[in-house]
């Protein structure tokens, strides 16, 4: 089971602090996710544990979401000036991500190269942040984990038509968000 954790965490931490955008957030989302497996899912066969582990972080940030919507609704039904910026939270320094990971092909030498390649990155994650959760889920769980739809499927709690829909709408806004990089 450590090996398998070990595995996912890096990922499973880059795809929670997508759909939060907060660093601190998605670590605690990531270590419930991987607690839950522990705890109550260990005894199952290996080959289960990654669609399982998938579906209960996609499960702890759906009730992220829930829960800072529940906080949002509070604050602005609880003052009479509507709390400006209570419970929400501001674009979080994404910087801070593996570039080199998410990156493809030879690093460059070549500064202009470089500072394109750069600014294509900032545009790639600042675009998969303005997807709608489940979109993100889609994309993130079919490029990034590589999943097969059937697991993507049993990982988002849907059918594996949901999420070639997610899925093909996600590259679609996704290319239509990086014109001037897709080519």
């Amino acid at each position: 089971m450590d090996i398998f954790l070990a595995e996912v965490e890096k990922k499973a931490f880059r795809m929670a602090r997508y759909a939060v955008k907060d660093s601190e957030e998605a670590l605690d989302i990531v270590q419930e996710a991987m607690f839950m497996l522990v705890r109550k899912y260990a005894h199952k066969p290996k080959t289960e544990w990654r669609p399982l582990f998938f579906r209960i972080l996609q499960n702890r940030i759906v009730d992220w979401h829930r829960r800072l919507g529940m906080r949002r609704r509070f604050f602005r039904e609880s003052t009479s000036e509507g709390a400006p910026g209570a419970g929400a939270r501001g674009p979080q320094d994404l910087h801070g991500l593996d570039a080199v990971d998410l990156a493809t092909g030879p690093a460059t030498s070549d500064p202009m190269v470089q500072a394109n390649l750069d600014g294509a990155m900032d545009q790639m994650q600042q675009a998969i942040e303005a997807l709608p959760v489940r979109q993100q889920q889609a994309f993130l769980l079919r490029t990034m984990e590589g999943m097969k739809v059937a697991d993507t499927a049993a990982a988002m709690g849907c059918s594996e038509g949901s999420v070639k829909t997610h899925y093909s709408r996600a590259v679609r806004g996704l290319r239509n968000a990086l014109k001037e990089h897709w080519e």
